[in-house]
């Protein structure tokens, strides 16, 4: 139910706290609201100086201007600890039934025409009636002024919400289910293992979910294109989940590791051997950064390194906390967490690398085989590429990779030698001097290969950061030369 109240100039949201954050001692309730608290004061704080956020025991609300309705409650809707988000219209000084019930109908009048109705209302603080008698007064008083079906208390096609606090008034216009969890900042932080595709992207998001904070760490088989890839994924999930504190993003070098499983270990243990090494170098690296677990995006399957005997291999080399959250899931069901966050497309179009290919592997490895094969690798090679892994904030993704490989961008079309592609997944196209033409993202991979060698390309995105990573991948990728990033001047 959408209200449109021309003389409200502010939209409050009313946020329900994740009901086990609830059910905490009365210290570690506290210590959960607080950090909601701040985590909102920094998201929103980017909109406006103008967004107030205020703290309750059992609540928060925001209020904002009605301009910024949209990009606020996207960010409330994304944020952990948030299991309700409660549209209302706040009215001020409701001292009688006589106020509230006026005032309800004033506002919400069109909205029971020709339906059944109810009114549900809540109250807090010291009144000379209960919440039963406003919803009785309220729902007398709109039934006898309006041309409605009736009241219907089991099955209304519309519900009144309520909530009166001491004199003020709540009308609750639209009800949203958060994201749940708890508020990232209280849960400690965990090193992700992120390769970009659907299964180490799902285990990150569901992490930070629960009020992990998530930071990557990636082993770059594949070169510029593989890194910039899962530098995209990792900067969409901390950007739309967890962009309340900075994390890290390690980029380790395992090309010459590679190199070495190849001449030391027998092709049935190579890809056991590949996942031993990656734990073995997040490990150091969860050392420097004071980090206790790692996440992999590991399930349980009957498939090389992914069964109980193997992954109990893999986890010998380890004494982290290994946290893999997607052990008991299967795909449809990732892939549909995957749409719904809006990450399958990332993973759909993800480069593919082979690192390892493994012939024959094994899925019931052998300890003991295990620890020979092990005693071949040269760990001399994997310490000097934890040795020169880079680490970089994920909020400074954008500007690492256009200083690392520099993509010319144009802000200023004055000619028709350019063909604009629009790599926005919307439907709608940018309307420019020059042609214009639509490939989504995930298709650019493909579509791009079928267009005219002869011209030159600009990739726009609304911020430029989705082209410049796409330009870049071309580019490296594809050995594209004419392709460049349109930002026009605001």
């Amino acid at each position: 139910m959408t209200v449109e109240n021309p003389s409200v100039k502010t939209q409050k949201f009313i946020l329900k706290l994740f009901p086990e954050i609830m059910v905490k001692g009365s210290s570690a309730k506290r210590q959960m609201v607080g950090q909601l608290y701040n985590n909102l004061l920094t998201l929103l704080g980017r909109y406006s100086s103008d967004i107030s956020v205020k703290k309750f025991s059992d609540k928060i609300e925001v209020v904002t201007p009605v301009d910024l309705i949209p990009e606020v409650r996207q960010t409330l809707l994304d944020t952990p600890g948030i299991e309700q988000v409660l549209e209302a219209l706040q009215f001020d000084d409701m001292e009688t039934l006589e106020q509230i019930k006026v005032k309800v109908n004033e506002t919400m009048a069109k909205e029971i025409i020709d339906k059944t109705f109810v009114v549900r209302a809540k109250r807090s603080g010291k009144h000379p009636f209960k919440s039963i008698q406003i919803e009785q007064t309220v729902g007398g008083y709109m039934l006898a002024h309006n041309e409605t079906k009736g009241v219907d208390l089991h099955n209304p096609e519309v519900t009144i919400r309520l909530e009166l606090i001491n004199k003020q008034l709540n009308i609750i216009t639209l009800k949203h289910q958060g994201l749940s969890g708890f508020p990232i900042g209280t849960q400690g932080d965990i090193l992700s293992l992120m390769s970009g595709g659907f299964d180490s992207t799902i285990a990150s998001y569901l992490t930070m979910k629960r009020g992990i904070k998530t930071h990557f760490i990636f082993f770059n088989l594949g070169g510029i294109a593989h890194e910039i890839g899962v530098k995209q994924v990792a900067l969409y999930l901390w950007s739309k989940f967890g962009a309340s504190h900075r994390v890290s993003f390690i980029s380790v070098p395992f090309d010459t590791v590679i190199e070495e499983i190849f001449r030391s270990t027998h092709e049935s243990y190579m890809g056991v051997t590949l996942k031993r090494l990656m734990l073995m170098a997040a490990e150091k690296v969860a050392d420097e950064m004071e980090i206790d677990a790692l996440l992999t995006g590991e399930s349980v399957a009957q498939v090389s390194s992914q069964t109980l005997r193997n992954l109990a291999l893999i986890d010998q080399v380890t004494n982290k906390l290994v946290l893999r959250p997607l052990a008991t899931m299967n795909k449809p069901e990732i892939i549909k967490i995957a749409s719904e966050i809006g990450t399958r497309r990332f993973a759909e179009s993800m480069p593919e690398y082979c690192g390892v290919i493994s012939k024959n592997p094994i899925t019931h490895g052998s300890y003991k085989r295990m620890e020979r094969e092990a005693k071949r690798f040269d760990y001399s090679i994997l310490d000097k590429a934890v040795e020169d892994a880079q680490t970089i904030s994920v909020d400074e993704i954008v500007d690492d990779v256009a200083n690392a490989a520099p993509i010319e961008v144009i802000h200023d079309i004055n000619d028709d030698k350019y063909v604009v592609i629009d790599i926005r997944t919307e439907d709608e196209c940018i309307q420019t001097p020059c042609t214009s033409i639509k490939i989504p993202f995930h298709k650019l991979k493909t579509e791009f290969k079928k267009l005219p060698k002869d011209k030159e390309y600009l990739l726009y995105c609304d911020k430029g950061v989705m082209s410049q990573l796409h330009a870049q991948y071309l580019r490296d990728a594809q050995d594209v030369k004419n392709v460049r990033v349109y930002r026009p001047e605001i």
